[in-house]
């Protein structure tokens, strides 16, 4: 990034400022040494002319045509000239190498960058352009990715919301147009529909919240609250869910202070996707652990589950939208997909943190949460 000053921009001040001393010392120093030059021509003219017979005829022809001041003043104008094209010649050369390389830029070429081979205004230009092609190449890159994700978005919702259509759809068909044969096998077709509905209805709510977190358009409520009894709660809760599933849940609290500044809506909206995944995913391993404590400045919470690993190759992506491990799972045995990334973006919206680690015996999701202190 450029050396710029309080506000990013250097002080145009500053540069007119030294362009302006740059250009005063140059004039000093090229007066001065056309100054020296003239003298030294004039002493050395006279000096070969007195010793070369030609030299001293050529000379008194030149001083009969043209007077002795304009001579002098046409001689010391061409010093001056000359030695203030040897001061800039470096940078006629680095401009002509700038201009160059911004043809190239103008091309499309973005990777191209403005070599910085002097300290002074041309640096400072070349500097200034790779800066502006770097946020520029920057914004296309995020508009193409926005463009991507938008397209993703569309498929991945069309997809999510077809296939439970589909099968409410199909089934409502069958009851509307008689094709069944008692009133169990219509209850049946009417209970499978009822379900699609509710699967429909969750993804169409979690989308919903999805899109207004990404637009920045979720209202959130900060009030000082205490993790350990929010987590106590949610697993009373969850305690027949966790029943059905098989699972013995434990909670460990290793500090008495766990308060934090949030939204306790949203903060329990993250604790029940992650319990759920633990449900859903990890009822294999018959356990779940949930752990609360502070570390430094940050309140830390621990949800591990013993059941299936996740592959490390999906670890990067498992807070991304509509992201499943195993893509083989059916619709009613996945999730909507958006349930971690909705984690994500409420933890993201309290100022925390939340990451993943599996291997093969356990996998642990954890939230770090700004501490919010008080007393011991």
């Amino acid at each position: 990034m450029p050396r710029f000053g309080a506000w990013g921009i250097k002080s145009m001040a500053n540069i007119v400022q030294r362009m302006t001393f740059r250009l005063i010392g140059q004039l000093i120093v090229s007066s001065l040494l056309t100054l020296v030059s003239v003298l030294a021509t004039g002493f050395l003219l006279a000096i070969v002319g007195k010793e070369i017979p030609v030299i001293r005829e050529i000379l008194n022809l030149v001083t009969r045509l043209v007077p002795d001041e304009v001579l002098i003043v046409m001689l010391a104008l061409f010093f001056f000239i000359l030695y203030m094209v040897l001061f800039n010649i470096r940078r006629y050369w680095y401009l002509a190498s700038m201009l160059g390389a911004i043809r190239r830029i103008a091309d499309g070429n973005f990777e191209e960058k403005l070599p910085i081979k002097q300290r002074n205004e041309l640096g400072d230009l070349a500097e200034y352009i790779n800066y502006l092609v770097m946020r520029l190449k920057t914004s296309l890159d995020e508009e193409r990715n926005a463009e991507q994700t938008k397209n993703e978005l569309i498929t991945n919702v069309s997809h999510d919301l077809r296939t439970p259509l589909t099968s409410i759809l199909g089934y409502l068909g069958l009851a509307d147009g008689d094709r069944y044969r008692d009133e169990v096998e219509l209850r049946h077709y009417v209970s499978i529909a009822y379900e699609k509905s509710k699967r429909l209805h969750v993804l169409i709510n979690d989308l919903f919240e999805y899109t207004r977190m990404r637009h920045a358009k979720l209202p959130v409520k900060f009030c000082p609250l205490d993790l350990g009894e929010l987590l106590n709660q949610l697993l009373v809760q969850s305690r027949l869910q966790l029943q059905e599933a098989g699972i013995e849940a434990s909670f460990q609290q290793k500090e008495g202070n766990l308060m934090v500044n949030g939204d306790p809506n949203k903060l329990v909206r993250v604790f029940e996707n992650l319990f759920s995944n633990a449900i859903t995913y990890g009822r294999d391993g018959k356990r779940m652990e949930i752990s609360a404590y502070r570390d430094g400045t940050a309140v830390v919470v621990d949800v591990t589950n013993y059941g299936e690993p996740i592959p490390s190759a999906d670890l990067p992506y498992i807070f991304d939208r509509f992201y499943r491990v195993d893509k083989s799972r059916g619709d009613d045995s996945g999730g909507s997909g958006l349930g971690l990334a909705i984690t994500k973006n409420i933890v993201e919206l309290h100022g925390g943190v939340v990451s993943a680690e599996s291997d093969w015996s356990r996998t642990c999701f954890s939230i770090r949460l700004p501490w919010a202190g008080g007393g011991a």
